[in-house]
């Protein structure tokens, strides 16, 4: 995305994040900056894309998970592949799985910094995102240049399976039953199933699946 803003006014920021104590904690610290105008707060994706339209942000400060409704990778999704000039999207989440950083990154964020940063480099990072430049934090930097030095190894026949019955909503026993294996195998193949996909948790897992078609 061309950077057409004009640099001699601030940064206007659009807060999407479902915790309000978070967001003003964020809306007080960006207002000690001078170089940046918060026009606006969000508490759910669908928040978001309706205040763009009106508020005309040039980047919205998204957060990953946002309770009910479409989450912060959707939201993302939808702001990138809007028609027209809309705004940059930095991500500033809690969440650093492979998966997580994956998803957003495709779905067109042009940065992703965790909420551990400093101040500093918050104020940084927005100010690169408006020019569409790209920040990641450290460890988000760390994970994505091992991911492309040692690319993810391929599901098993096995694996994809379970990932199947997993997205269905089928708890371990359940899953036993229907593939006549043991819960303890289950739980084995799920532990590679989620090392091998980047995720920690069951839903992360059928996310990325989604994502990546890996389903039968």
């Amino acid at each position: 995305m061309t950077d057409t803003r004009d640099v001699s006014r601030p940064v206007r920021i659009l807060l999407c994040d479902d915790h309000a104590v978070v967001r003003a904690g964020l809306l007080a610290l960006l207002d000690s900056a001078p170089d940046i105008e918060v026009v606006g707060e969000a508490g759910t994706g669908e928040e978001a894309l309706a205040l763009v339209a009106k508020a005309a942000p040039d980047v919205v400060l998204m957060d990953l998970q946002l309770g009910d409704g479409i989450d912060g990778v959707e939201t993302t999704r939808r702001l990138t592949s809007a028609a027209g000039d809309g705004p940059h999207v930095l991500v500033l989440t809690t969440y650093d799985t492979d998966a997580d950083i994956t998803r957003a990154i495709e779905a067109g964020a042009t940065g992703y910094l965790l909420k551990a940063e400093r101040p500093e480099e918050l104020f940084a990072a927005i100010h690169a995102a408006a020019r569409g430049r790209t920040t990641l934090s450290a460890p988000v930097a760390s994970r994505v240049m091992a991911n492309l030095r040692s690319p993810r190894r391929t599901l098993t026949d096995r694996e994809r399976d379970i990932l199947t019955q997993l997205a269905q909503g089928l708890g371990n026993r359940e899953i036993a039953k229907a593939l006549f294996i043991s819960e303890a195998t289950v739980k084995t193949h799920l532990g590679r199933i989620y090392d091998k996909l980047g995720v920690d948790t069951r839903a992360g897992a059928v996310a990325v699946a989604k994502e990546q078609r890996l389903l039968t």
